[in-house]
């Protein structure tokens, strides 16, 4: 890919710095893609194809910042659509990431008018302290 060397240098050189220990590299998003492609148009129109939203499986990485080294956490079903394994929720990502940073998720909040809201809104947020060196 065409960021594969660049996100590799970046992360070598903050190594190199000694800046890799206190700095978080993530590469990722909200969610994926699915495994396969559609057609929207149907079999005709080939340039009308793509792959849809997947938030139930994807991949993403993280370097530096306290996360382990060299790990691969979890597992997806044979057709790479449902994560199956070592499941990590949207929101106890959010609260990890928050730790690593020295912030407790249950107690960020922010006063909006008469009511005080969280970052991280869900109960059962958790820090996945298996992706913690």
């Amino acid at each position: 890919m065409e960021v594969d060397k660049p996100a590799a240098a970046l992360v070598r050189d903050l190594k190199e710095r000694g800046l890799l220990d206190s700095t978080i590299v993530h590469w990722g998003g909200e969610m994926g893609r699915l495994p396969v492609i559609q057609f929207r148009e149907g079999l005709t129109k080939r340039d009308k194809v793509g792959r849809d939203h997947n938030t139930y499986g994807f991949s993403q990485w993280v370097a530096g910042g306290g996360f382990r080294r060299g790990y691969i956490h979890g597992q997806t079903d044979e057709f790479s659509h449902y994560a199956v394994d070592g499941i990590i929720h949207h929101y106890d990502w959010l609260a990890t990431i928050l730790h690593q940073f020295g912030l407790d998720h249950k107690k960020l909040k922010f006063r909006i008018g008469p009511r005080d809201l969280r970052l991280v809104e869900n109960d059962e947020a958790r820090v996945a302290t298996e992706l913690l060196a």
